[in-house]
């Protein structure tokens, strides 16, 4: 609105050199016809009706109108207005011959009301006054306002009031066009009531109001906050006690050559996979980025074990019966030595009282720091080497232990341990002996790890991420979307098109979460990978096609990757390719299917780096990065000391591809894959792989590789090993 301010002028043209459009402000209460078609259920209703103009909606650029007849409230966008007539002006009372004095419609005079003589002078409230028409002679005019309510039905509510006689001048006060009723009547009898005192008792309804307390479970930002509330005080002061107790550091005087690293508290709320609260976690968590190469740290590496690592063990163990058990460290990284001198400040809260000015010198690694998760891994690996366990080749991450023809895995990722193997006497001793060396929580059997849910049934394990999906759902607000059956559409196409996303950041988050779903969800495999090829510059396009994506999970939330008890030991793999299915550049999509038995272990589905000049091209190159990673499995499965019973088999629906892997005659005309062709040739003959022929219909990595239309890819993903539980 105008302002003095401004010289008359708005903000909104001050701030956009404009001025601002007025056009759709209406009188309120005015006469207005609404367009009804969308309200109507036959062709033969009316298009609109009389109604009163109410105002604006809040939501939508709409109008409110009522009807009337129906005391129904229509929204609006078409709407006719007639800003002349007012339906609500004839309700009540004659009608007025002359035009009112708007002044006097809405500021009335108080007038005075002759009270009993034992009580005080009181004033007639507002809603008394009766207006009334304008005369030309200025002579009083007697209004009497009677105890009946023959007259007035809208004051039929009210008690009866002695007459009372009001002279006005009748230039002054107009006639209104209606009378409202007194809300607060003034009672008759003798009694002082708090009424005749103007105390008016609030209704209780209009109170009835609740303010949102602060939720306590909401995890503080300062060391402030958290020393306020004694949950997290508690958090903090069993961190400080274990870093004091392992001798993580000691307190030396500061020196101006030392590289001072500062330090921070982060607080989490660890939670069960139902969601619940399991506990309050403070960590004291040093700024690696102070640290200096070659002053405060060498070598950062640390491996972690490879999910693919986990599904043959996963499926190993349930197809021989064996017990999964599941161990966290506590604080892990406070048990690795450090080589390397580092100093730190002191930590926020927990200052020395005696050296408030000291440094910490570290002699173990804490949290945050660039060294700390090396450190860590070292020291676990000298402890289980020393132990007698084997540390694996194809996977650093994976120990096996073997005494007496028994086997024991152990799977480390970070501080989170996974045992298995064929006794549980066995393990429990191990159990017992790595607690004498670390401080250690046995979490029982295997449930919940790296957020994937283990979920047991009759045909053995369901590998679950609901709550992950739940989540990304959550933080996107697409938990109520409407699900869809297929994760990405057949046409249009995914191309580059469309506008460049001013802000790429929430793009690259979601689809860098989706990624991590692809543990247990192979069928979103071809969909991440083709969204991830545009986490450069996404458009708009590509963003509508990430949120039909996420509509794809509210439809899927409960399913997972079903790991079979009864499954026999035998790998084969499933390899396909889309030729030139890339439109932008024409380059052939690969994707292949690993099976341990009827388990899926391992999946890929990536985009070719070269074009290929036929499709038989583009299969053979697919069949090529299959039999790599069979080779890399039956690595692995030698180090678990598993042995197949049968060479792997990789089965293709090309038969150019299929022949060209086994009859060197082809190789002329591949010459330009001499490698792959080399590769393959010498697995085949040697014996170490079998590659076959199938058909398309039954080749299971055909929704790896482009989109299909819903009954082939539904059938193709229960064929995969993807189930549904029953949901939590």
């Amino acid at each position: 609105m105008p302002t003095p301010t401004l010289n008359l002028s708005s903000p909104y043209h001050k701030i956009f050199q404009i001025a601002p459009n007025y056009s759709k402000l209406k009188v309120f209460g005015c006469l207005c016809y609404p367009w009804l078609k969308p309200y109507t259920s036959h062709k033969l209703e009316p298009r609109s009706k009389p109604c009163v103009f109410l105002g604006y909606s809040l939501t939508q650029s709409a109008y409110y109108c009522l009807d009337p007849s129906t005391s129904r409230i229509y929204v609006s966008r078409h709407v006719k207005f007639v800003e002349s007539q007012f339906p609500y002006s004839s309700l009540s009372g004659p009608p007025s011959t002359h035009h009112p004095n708007p002044i006097a419609t809405w500021i009335p005079a108080p007038i005075p009301i002759p009270s009993p003589s034992s009580q005080p002078p009181l004033t007639m409230p507002s809603e008394a006054i009766v207006p009334q028409p304008l005369s030309a002679a200025p002579t009083p005019t007697l209004v009497q306002i009677p105890s009946s309510n023959t007259n007035q039905p809208s004051r039929s509510h009210q008690p009866s009031l002695p007459p009372l006689t009001i002279s006005t001048p009748s230039p002054q006060i107009p006639t209104s066009p209606t009378n409202p009723p007194d809300p607060h009547p003034l009672p008759t009898h003798s009694m002082t009531t708090r009424a005749k005192n103007h105390i008016r008792k609030p209704i209780t309804k209009m109170n009835l109001h609740t303010q949102l307390s602060k939720s306590n479970n909401l995890e503080p930002t300062t060391v402030s906050a958290a020393l306020k509330d004694p949950k997290w005080r508690k958090a903090m002061s069993d961190e400080c006690d274990a870093l004091v107790q392992n001798g993580t550091w000691e307190l030396v005087p500061p020196d101006p050559t030392q590289n001072i690293v500062g330090c921070k508290w982060v607080f989490r709320i660890k939670r069960n996979s139902d969601g619940s609260i399991d506990r309050f976690k403070a960590r004291l968590v040093a700024k690696g980025f102070h640290q200096r190469p070659g002053v405060d740290y060498l070598d950062t590496f640390s491996p972690v074990v490879k999910p693919t690592t986990v599904r043959v063990v996963l499926s190993l163990a349930v197809s021989r019966g064996w017990s999964l058990r599941q161990l966290d460290v506590n604080n892990a990284f406070l048990q690795g030595h450090l080589s390397e001198r580092v100093y730190m400040q002191q930590p926020p809260g927990f200052v020395d009282q005696d050296h408030p000015s000291y440094v910490c010198k570290l002699r173990k690694a804490i949290y945050g720091l660039k060294q700390a998760p090396r450190a860590w891994y070292h020291e676990l690996r000298t402890f289980l080497l020393d132990y007698g366990f084997q540390n694996s080749y194809a996977d650093t991450s994976l120990f096996v232990l073997t005494v007496a023809g028994q086997s024991m895995y152990i799977l480390v990722y970070v501080d989170d341990l996974i045992i298995t193997g064929v006794h549980t006497k066995m393990i429990d001793s191990f159990v017992a002996v790595l607690a004498n060396r670390f401080s250690i929580k046995d979490l029982g059997q295997l449930s919940y790890f790296l957020g994937v849910e283990v979920v047991p049934n009759q045909q053995g394990i369901l590998l679950s991420q609901r709550r992950y999906i739940l989540d990304i759902l959550a933080r996107t607000h697409m938990t109520d979307a409407k699900p869809v059956l297929t994760p990405i559409p057949t046409s249009p196409p995914l191309l580059k098109s469309g506008t460049a996303l001013p802000d790429p950041t929430e793009y690259r988050t979601i689809v860098g979460s989706l990624q991590y779903l692809l543990i247990t969800r192979p069928d979103l495999a071809f969909a991440v990978n083709k969204l991830s090829q545009y986490m450069h510059t996404p458009t708009t396009d590509h963003w509508n096609f990430v949120k039909r994506l996420l509509r794809y999970l509210c439809g899927t939330i409960n399913e997972g990757l079903q790991i079979h008890r009864q499954s026999p030991l035998n790998l084969h793999a499933y390899s396909d390719a889309d030729w030139a299915g890339d439109k932008n550049d024409f380059s052939s999509t690969s994707a292949y299917v690993i099976y341990l038995g009827r388990n899926p272990v391992s999946w890929s589905s990536k985009k070719q780096q070269t074009v290929a000049r036929s499709s038989t091209e583009a299969e053979y190159r697919s069949v090529a990065n299959a039999a790599a990673e069979l080779n890399w499995l039956c690595y692995l499965l030698t180090d678990l000391r598993v042995r197949l019973p049968c060479c792997p088999v990789i089965y293709c629906d090309n038969v150019g591809a299929t022949q060209l892997c086994s009859n060197p005659v082809f190789h002329s005309r591949m010459k330009h894959v001499a490698v792959d062709f080399h590769f393959i040739r010498d697995q085949v003959q040697n014996g170490v792989l079998r590659v076959a022929h199938v058909s398309s219909a039954d080749q299971l990595a055909d929704a790896l590789t482009k989109p299909l239309h819903r009954a082939r890819f539904l059938d193709l993903k229960s064929k995969i090993g993807l189930l549904s539980r029953a949901p939590s």
